[in-house]
């Protein structure tokens, strides 16, 4: 199908922002916007939210992306992942004039911007879907936690290691003392998590840890959401281990109208071509299925 691109500028609290909308010949209701991870603009890493906008566009699905204030070519100062919210707001509002046959949005995001995409969803009534990749949930326990599971275990089980070990060429206090210090915060980690779970805290947003506020925006969410995570990335597993260690998160995610997709072998931003076309294909047919 073809489609058409053009740049937008509309303002935000002030200052300018940019983006690029991909508007196909016959657009769908139902449109993407790309919220954009940082430190990144709007063509994302090894181009990804460009070809992925191509891709959808030509499947008949309007998309936008764009820069946040103090990112790219947008103007004003720069701020992390949860202080865009009002980037988002405006970027919806000019979508949604650009693209006239646009009725609901789905949010779009890799990283923190999947972070700041739950944040914001459940504020807007226009917005209908998630989709999720990699979301990021770092926290010093969750990383201690994922890391334990992803270097310490594989390791145990490396040859070479033991060769090193054997040959008296391996740093063996060095190694036990920062693997002791992991397994004391991963155990800080869930002496806090016994007590979040017990003390309803998901109640009290303005109090919450980054997984609690996310968690928090995703129970107040009653959209669709297209959950993608990587076999090979800290971050997808630091997500992961999350959900494991916490009954509420299992059975959030149990029930909502949420597709999960697992791409064993993809890094954190899915940089070869087979990844990165594999999740446009998901991404399709995900908002094409509901």
């Amino acid at each position: 199908m073809n489609y058409a691109e053009r740049t937008l500028a509309f303002p935000c609290q002030g200052e300018q922002l940019y983006g690029i909308l991909s508007l196909p010949e016959q657009a769908s209701a139902r449109g993407v916007l790309i919220v954009v991870g940082g430190p990144q603009y709007r063509a994302g890493s090894h181009r990804q939210f460009t070809l992925l906008a191509r891709h959808l566009a030509s499947h008949g699905i309007p998309v936008m992306r764009f820069d946040y204030r103090g990112m790219g070519d947008s103007h004003g100062a720069a701020r992390n992942f949860e202080d865009v919210s009002a980037d988002i707001r405006a970027a919806i509002d000019q979508f949604m004039t650009a693209a006239p046959a646009l009725r609901e949005v789905v949010l779009w995001g890799l990283c923190d911007a999947a972070s700041a995409a739950l944040f914001y969803a459940h504020q807007d009534e226009r917005v209908c879907g998630l989709a999720l990749l990699n979301p990021w949930v770092r926290t010093e326990q969750g990383l201690a936690k994922a890391y334990l599971k992803r270097y310490y275990l594989k390791r145990a089980f490396d040859t070479a290691l033991w060769q090193k070990i054997v040959r008296g060429g391996f740093d063996i206090q060095t190694a036990t003392r920062s693997l002791l210090g992991m397994m004391r915060t991963v155990l800080r980690a869930r002496r806090h998590a016994s007590r979040w779970q017990a003390s309803g805290s998901a109640e009290q947003p303005g109090a919450l840890s980054l997984p609690e506020k996310m968690y928090d925006g995703l129970r107040r969410f009653n959209g669709n959401v297209l959950l993608v995570l990587s076999g090979d990335d800290m971050t997808a597993q630091e997500f992961s281990e999350l959900i494991s260690a916490s009954g509420k998160w299992r059975k959030l995610l149990r029930h909502r109208k949420i597709q999960r997709q697992h791409l064993a072998a993809a890094n954190h931003t899915f940089s070869r071509h087979e990844w990165r076309d594999q999740v446009a294909a998901w991404t399709r047919d995900w908002i094409r299925g509901w």
